[in-house]
């Protein structure tokens, strides 16, 4: 039998659960809410007015059972919380966002998302105060995959001015910069190191310097 699992995007992380659940909750919330309309005064009985923004989000809540006493002894830890502490990660906003994960299941799921919520109700507590058991409820909502990193800034000293604008011909600066400096902004910094006055200027083939 194939157990639910998480994977990490970015570290390839897997997280198995301990038990399959019994039921999915799946939830599509279409791109409607309330219209902001500063001052209006609603009368009772009326309904807000609404903005259609177009898209909407598809949500996935799962109910987990945790307990250590389900694992064998020699990999089974006294306090549950170091088999949910994981899933509790995932749900971080550590790099401005939470990890993209991806929720598996045998060859019927495979589905990219975030963790926007976990809840979980802790039973079994020894005369310590150590939680054996966990019920744990987990909210996920499906993304897009990840865009592909932007390219960071050439260990070059120098980089080639390849033509690629109109015709072929002249030079993209923006895009140049963008190689050798990972910024596509930057392209005056790149221009200016080089004495160049007028970017279009530059012939194709030219190797120009990076600053450091």
């Amino acid at each position: 039998m194939e157990r639910i699992a998480f994977l990490v995007d970015a570290t390839g992380e897997r997280i198995d659960c301990l038990i399959n659940p019994e039921t999915l909750v799946i939830r599509r919330l279409a791109g409607v809410r309330p219209a902001a309309l500063p001052g209006a005064v609603v009368g009772a009985g009326a309904d807000d007015t609404l903005l259609f923004t177009g898209g909407g989000r598809t949500e996935l809540v799962l109910d987990l059972l945790f307990d250590v006493d389900l694992l064998e002894p020699a990999h089974r830890p006294d306090d549950v919380r170091a088999l949910t502490g994981r899933l509790w990660r995932l749900a971080e906003n550590g790099q401005g966002r939470p990890p993209l994960v991806r929720l598996v299941w045998g060859k019927s799921w495979n589905l990219p998302g975030v963790v926007v919520s976990i809840a979980e109700r802790l039973d079994s507590i020894d005369t310590t105060g150590t939680p054996r058991r966990s019920w744990l409820r987990l909210k996920l909502v499906r993304s897009a995959e990840e865009p592909p990193a932007t390219p960071g800034r050439t260990t070059s000293s120098a980089v080639e001015a390849v033509g690629n604008g109109s015709g072929g011909q002249g030079v993209r600066f923006d895009l140049l910069a963008a190689d050798a400096l990972g910024d596509p902004t930057k392209w005056r910094e790149l221009a200016e190191h080089n004495g160049i006055a007028n970017p279009l200027s530059v012939p194709s083939g030219s190797v120009l310097g990076v600053p450091s």
